[in-house]
């Protein structure tokens, strides 16, 4: 009778296939191997060396179940080395198992042993060995790549925008110029020309700015990563700590903050939907109201529509109210409009209380500067600290940039605050003039406007919704209550409204 050889080849390294343990090498050993005892391999696994981890020990435990199975067909389950099987005591421990409880063989033909005490001694004493090998590798490994971050380097592709080259066996990094003109105009649209995601992936196509070679336009997911991307002002990620790196950075500090405070730390969306995201809640139940984009195929092409419903829309008794996006900025076009003043003696009174309430926040204003600046001494003094501590080596290297990283960060926050602090506060004023001339226009406006125009335009006047049946039903923010009903000069005193 025919014997039945289960057999398994692995190359892990492309080091090890050099050193002549490819899987060629591998099968044709495990083969004649079983040849020469009137045998064939009926199954045969392969571990090659671009497989991941996983994929390494999905096949690993796929060979054990298939063992298990067919353990009465099989005569033994071939290795090329002990090494070759197991990697680690645990998975040596389960090829043991295989023999004491299915009583299938295991042989390892470059390294036989006989099935005795000493023989599994010494196959122990070989996967011990193996076990130690790998675990000093990974070892090994990992403190190569904290030296390559210590050096500035990133440990693997570089970003868009760079390129790794090598220059004496070594990886480096230099930057793309083409691709490094794309990075920097991508954060000068974002920071300075009021650009949204979606404006920003029209306006870098139409500037002929193109992503690849075979993918021209950026997606959206593309572009919030790369905007997020500390690696353009010089720094490296490393295990979730920043580390200074070496390589030319992209963007200067300033434009990068810019575009962390306009993106505003919060969480990528596909879809940008006008009434969605907590503006509108159901008046039922008071849930908030969600929004859906659908795409309908026709004859001239691919529509999309936008409806919103509430997120308990299909609870037991609730309305099924559904409402296209159309209808609902039908109904607010209908309340902007209530904002406008027909009067002109009224719209000059109301421009004036406007003016006075601001007075009120210089003081205001002063103490909180002066806090702002307080707190960014601290921090700086906080630094040279950090500094000195490692200048004594009473502090490790890791420990030193990750708190360094922390500390540079709130130092920069600080200091965008107080550059921007003294404009904000004295252009409150003008921007509730501004935004009352624009309710009297806004009606216009309203259609031509984008996603984030109106979301910032409705947290101005509006502080939320709420959607009773079909129909919206603001609550205002003051002052702009008062244009919604209309105010009463005559029942307003001189310094309120």
């Amino acid at each position: 009778m025919t014997k039945n050889y289960l057999a398994l080849a692995r190359v892990s390294s492309r080091e090890q296939e050099r050193e002549g343990f490819s899987l060629e090498v591998q099968e044709e050993a495990l083969t004649r191997y079983a040849n020469e005892r009137g045998g064939e391999i009926s199954k045969l696994f392969r571990i090659a060396e671009t497989a991941t981890k996983p994929d390494e020990r999905r096949t690993f435990k796929e060979l054990l179940e298939y063992a298990r199975q067919h353990a009465s067909d099989l005569t033994a389950v071939l290795f090329f080395k002990v090494d070759r099987a197991a990697r680690n005591l645990f998975d040596y421990v389960e090829l043991e198992r295989l023999e004491i409880d299915h009583g299938l063989e295991v042989i390892y033909v470059t390294q036989p042993t006989e099935n005795t005490p000493a023989g599994r001694m010494m196959r122990r004493t070989l996967a011990n060995m193996a076990s130690f090998y790998t675990e000093q590798q990974s070892l090994d490994v990992k403190d190569g790549l904290f030296r390559r971050v210590q050096t500035g380097l990133f440990m693997g592709k570089a970003p868009y925008g760079y390129r790794n080259f090598r220059r004496d066996g070594r990886s480096l990094v230099e930057t793309d110029c083409q691709r490094a003109r794309v990075v920097r105009r991508a954060f000068d649209l974002y920071a300075y020309h009021g650009h949204t995601i979606d404006s920003l992936v029209d306006a870098l196509d139409d500037e002929g700015f193109v992503y690849t070679a075979k993918t021209r336009r950026f997606t959206r997911s593309k572009l919030h990563t790369l905007l997020r991307d500390r690696s353009y002002i010089g720094e490296i990620f490393y295990h979730d700590q920043w580390y200074p790196g070496v390589q030319e950075p992209l963007v200067d500090r300033g434009t990068f903050d810019r575009v962390q405070e306009l993106l505003g730390g919060q969480v990528y969306r596909s879809h940008e939907l006008t009434y969605a995201g907590g503006l509108i809640t159901c008046g039922c139940c008071g849930r908030g109201i969600t929004g859906e984009t659908i795409t309908k195929k026709s004859k001239n092409g691919d529509k999309q529509y936008r409806y919103y419903r509430c997120a308990g829309y299909l609870a037991k008794g609730h309305p099924r109210t559904r409402l296209p996006e159309s209808k609902l900025d039908q109904q607010m076009l209908t309340l902007l409009d209530r904002l406008r003043i027909q009067d002109e003696k009224t719209r000059d009174w109301f421009a004036r209380v406007l003016r006075e309430r601001t007075r009120g926040q210089q003081e205001e204003s002063r103490e909180r500067l002066g806090e702002l600046n307080r707190q960014l001494t601290l921090v700086r003094n906080q630094q040279d600290q950090l500094l000195n501590l490692r200048l004594l080596e009473e502090i490790d290297p890791q420990t030193f940039a990750s708190k360094s990283t922390e500390l540079r960060d709130r130092a920069a926050k600080l200091q965008l605050q107080i550059d921007a602090f003294d404009r904000g506060r004295a252009e409150n004023g003008q921007v509730a003039l501004q935004a009352f001339e624009l309710s009297q226009t806004l009606k216009e406006k309203w259609l031509t406007s984008d996603y984030r125009a109106k979301r910032r335009l409705l947290e101005i006047v509006c502080l939320n919704f709420t959607l009773v049946d079909a129909s919206l039903v603001p609550e205002w923010r003051k002052p702009f209550d008062v244009l919604a009903e209309g105010p009463h000069s005559e029942n307003s005193r001189a310094d309120r409204i």
